[in-house]
Order: C-alpha cells, then sequence, then structure tokens
C-alpha cells in the first residue's frame, strides 16, 4: 500500500470533511510551504458518551466554522486554499485516545489535534504532540498538567483549567458562608486535580474540607457516596463530576433529602448543556465559574446564533473554545506561511487575543497556559428565563490575572 493510499484509508475512517479547493498554497498556489500542499485539522473528542453534548461533533461544526471565517476573511490572500478537518471519537479512554493522536499524526496528516476531554485522555495526545513535535490545542480538559509538569513545546491549554474553576467556585461559596466543604470527585486526573484545586481555594478562603471521596468513571450510581459525605454534617458537598455524571448527581442529591438538612450542593464544572438536560428548576440558584457564556454580550449572542442556524442548538464554552482555538490557529499559519510546527508556536507565544470566545486573552510563552477572563455565574430560577437556553446571569468578571495562576508559580519547564 502506497502513501496516498493509506492517507485515505485514514481519511476515511475518521471522516473527514474537505473545505475548499483542492491543491492550493494561498498566493502563488503552489502550497510548497504546506506539507502536502494542504492544512489538516483533527478533533479528537467523545462523539459518543456523557461528554457528547458538551462538546463532541457539534465541536467540530464549531472548527468548520473557523475555516469558513479564516477563507472569508483572506481570501485569495490566504496562505492555504486546502483545509481538511478530520474527527475521531476517544470513548474518554486515554489508551484509545494514544492510539488515535498517533494515528492522526503519522497516517491522517494532521498538523493539529483540538478538544479532547478527558484529562487522562489529554495528557496522552500531549506526549503524542511532543514525540511527533506537531500541536496539541486542548480546549477540554482541564489538569493543571498540560501546563505544570507535564508541559511541552507544542501543546497549549485554550479555555480553563482546574484552579481557575476552583479559584472562583471554591473561593466564592466559601466567602458566602458554607465553611464546612466534603467533596466527591471522579477517580481519574481531572478529578484528582479539582479536588486538589477545591481544595486549596477552599482553605485558603478561610474553610475547612471533611473529606475527600473518589467515585468510578463513568458512573450511575451516586447515592451511596452522597451518604456518606452528607454524614459529616458539612454546609456543603462539592461535586466534581461533569456532564452525564454531574446530571446524575444533581439528580440524586436533589432525591436523597440533604437538601432538607441544610447541605448544598457546589457544583465544580457545569456547562450549559447539563442544564438544559436536567432543567433549569433543578439548579436554580447554583453559583459556578464559566469560561463563557453565549449571551453574555452582543458579540457572543451573534455568534451564537449562527452557532444555532449550524447545529439547531446553542453553544458551550467548549464549542466557542474550539472555534477560537481553530481561528487563532489558522492566523497564526497565515502569519508564519508555512504548516511547520516550530514556525506556528513561535506565532502563537506571547500572542494577545480578542475574539468571540477570549477576552483579554494571552497565550503564555513561559507554559502556553492561555490566560483569559473567566465569570461567575448564577443558574437564573425557572421565572427568570425569558427565552430557551438563556439559563444564566453573570454575576461577575474575573480578571484573566486574577482568573489562572501566576506564571511565576508554573511548574513547567519547557
Amino acid at each position: 500500500m502506497n502513501s496516498k493510499q493509506i492517507r485515505a484509508g485514514a481519511a476515511a475512517m475518521t471522516g473527514v470533511l474537505l473545505l475548499g479547493a483542492c491543491g492550493g498554497g494561498g498566493p502563488g498556489g503552489s502550497g510548497g510551504d504546506f506539507t502536502d500542499g494542504k492544512l489538516v485539522l483533527a478533533i479528537l473528542n467523545d462523539q459518543s458518551g456523557i461528554y457528547k453534548d458538551a462538546s463532541g461533533p457539534n465541536s467540530v461544526k464549531a472548527v468548520r466554522m473557523a475555516v469558513a471565517d479564516y477563507k472569508e476573511k483572506y481570501g485569495d490572500k490566504a496562505v492555504v486554499d486546502d483545509i481538511e478537518v478530520t474527527s475521531t471519537d476517544h470513548q474518554n479512554k486515554p489508551d484509545i485516545a494514544n492510539t488515535k493522536a498517533k494515528e492522526l499524526y503519522e497516517r491522517g496528516g494532521a498538523d493539529v489535534i483540538l478538544d479532547v476531554p478527558t484529562s487522562s485522555a489529554a495528557l496522552a495526545v500531549a506526549n503524542q504532540a511532543k514525540s511527533h513535535k506537531k500541536l496539541f490545542l486542548d480546549v477540554s480538559a482541564a489538569t493543571t498538567e498540560l501546563t505544570g509538569g507535564q508541559c511541552n513545546k507544542y501543546t497549549f491549554q485554550w479555555a480553563y483549567n482546574t484552579y481557575m474553576l476552583a479559584n472562583g467556585t471554591g473561593t466564592t461559596v466559601t466567602q458566602n458562608g458554607d465553611k464546612k466543604w466534603h467533596i466527591i470527585y471522579p477517580d481519574y486526573q481531572f478529578g484528582q486535580d479539582m479536588a486538589k484545586s477545591f481544595t486549596e481555594a477552599i482553605k485558603g478562603a478561610g474553610g475547612t474540607v471533611q473529606g475527600t471521596i473518589p467515585t468510578p468513571f463513568p458512573n450511575d450510581n451516586f447515592a451511596t457516596f452522597l451518604t456518606k459525605a452528607g454524614s459529616t454534617n458539612p454546609d456543603v458537598i462539592g461535586t466534581m463530576q461533569a456532564g452525564g455524571d454531574l446530571i446524575n448527581v444533581v439528580k440524586q442529591f436533589n432525591e436523597s433529602g440533604l437538601k432538607d438538612k441544610g447541605i448544598n450542593l457546589a457544583v465544580g464544572l457545569m456547562l450549559i448543556t447539563d442544564i438544559h438536560s436536567l432543567g433549569v428548576d433543578q439548579f436554580a440558584g447554583t453559583m459556578f465559574t464559566d469560561a463563557w457564556y453565549w449571551n453574555m454580550d452582543a458579540e457572543s449572542r451573534g455568534w451564537a446564533d449562527r452557532f444555532r442556524d449550524e447545529t439547531g442548538t446553542r453553544p458551550t464554552f467548549e464549542h466557542a473554545g474550539n472555534y477560537s482555538a481553530a481561528l487563532q490557529y489558522l492566523e497564526a499559519v497565515q502569519e508564519a506561511g508555512t504548516d511547520d510546527a516550530d514556525a506556528v508556536v513561535g506565532k502563537l507565544e506571547n500572542k494577545k487575543i480578542n475574539d468571540v470566545f477570549l477576552r483579554n486573552g494571552e497565550v503564555r510563552a513561559k507554559d502556553h497556559l492561555v490566560v483569559h477572563d473567566a465569570y461567575l455565574a448564577r443558574v437564573r430560577e425557572p421565572s427568570e428565563v425569558k427565552e430557551p437556553w438563556d439559563y444564566e446571569e453573570i454575576v461577575t468578571t474575573i480578571p484573566a490575572a486574577k482568573a489562572f495562576p501566576p506564571a511565576e508559580a508554573s511548574a513547567c519547564s519547557m
């Protein structure tokens, strides 16, 4: 089998979406500065499991929107005409993510991999990015290890991390009076990092953590863990689950009677799809930290309207984050005039960005953490919801410098 046949097979396997004309290479049309005369963006995420709604297939559509906007902006001045978008399901399993990333870089011709929810999977992809010297723009995984002890030159963390979530929600809830916490968390990298980050934030705000309870991932029965956490009579139980697991936790907490005992529930990571799935009444009044909200201003709403036209639904911050990461990657390629990874990394580092997702954004060169404004949000009461999907009220903006850990605190060494 020759190399063209191998690439064709890999494309078929991952579900290729072609955008733009074949051949190409921008002005002059030679494509001489691009591998095979084209650019390949690969989305690796959960296409069928508990994180499907949070990111999943609609993040592929968000990336396609970024490609379309890039082409519309530059027209015949674009440095590459042939841009290919592929998508693959990693099933939230690090071993599958590792294998798929290797295939995408080696046989799929991927110049960049985007998204990758599930922190253990993202860390596996980061290792593949490092060994292949190809880019990985993480959007949906939150472990601080990606820009900490396991950082590398080719990996960027675009949307959020566990520090951002804990610094907003853990600190605020504790300062508002819920001093005694018990934490339940999914027993893998993300959950472990969340428990650690929240514990540090809670203690820093004058609170105490009475205990931390690991739970299987994924899981559908949390009754035993909630009962155990409630037995210590905390002010609040902090749940670090996400996606489908979070929906199960909230539903079972509301059925448990713990609320009647004066125990509150704090959510570490929540997306608008979680609220929509279970119902706004189930989350009403909950405070949480968000990286972006579709109806927070006119610019966000305008893009969200376009997204709705494409998908039939409103975007999560992960959808908007994938759009932003793809668009800024294309802008860096345009500036570099090549898909050479080292050249593109050089254009991304220290870049200051204001786009539909990133406000006061900056790509830190030291650790490749993308810092930006974050938002403390409250879930509206049902009577406050005036249109479908408008479930959040932005209570306050957390400036980028306060939302993320300082560069000097980073354990990253590239």
